[in-house]
């Protein structure tokens, strides 16, 4: 059985999460700073981590297992489940794999450095409609294959 985990505090795509995880019968963990209203008898279990920059990443990171799925747009965190064999999807709908965390994780540290330096570097744009369906299409992707290497 694969679980479905999501970094959920800025987490665009939670009703998507929860129509693939209800068509496929999975649980859904959403781990966030603070509590959020999940759907009743619907899989999700709402987990409240303290308080702290990292502290529902590391509830994920020590929870997720191989075959499981994250759904985060957090790139530290999704090269922590890729290290454990998790599939990872990015709240945009791109997935994270083995070979693209690497530039992932120059590019992150890049802006970051450009912002320390007072450079403009931008927050990430509004999702479209398109960019929904795009996600959905994706995380179902990931999760059929999931369960195909799970035997089910």
């Amino acid at each position: 059985m694969i679980d479905i985990y999501v970094d959920a505090d800025a987490c665009p795509v939670k009703e998507e999460v929860y129509q693939v995880a209800a068509r496929h019968g999975l649980r859904v963990f959403l781990v966030a700073n603070s509590p959020m209203r999940v759907p009743r008898d619907s899989g999700v279990e709402m987990v409240v981590v303290g308080q702290g920059a990292d502290v529902a990443d590391d509830w994920i990171a020590e929870h997720v297992h191989a075959g499981d799925v994250t759904v985060t747009a957090d790139i530290p965190l999704a090269a922590r489940c890729l290290e454990v064999g998790a599939r990872v999807l990015g709240s945009d709908g791109r997935p994270f794999s083995e070979d693209s965390i690497g530039d992932a994780l120059a590019t992150r540290e890049l802006k970051s450095q450009l912002r320390e330096a007072g450079g403009a570097t931008g927050g990430p744009r509004a999702l479209s409609q398109r960019d929904r369906s795009r996600f959905l299409s994706a995380l179902d992707q990931l999760v059929q294959a999931g369960l195909r290497d799970a035997g089910r």
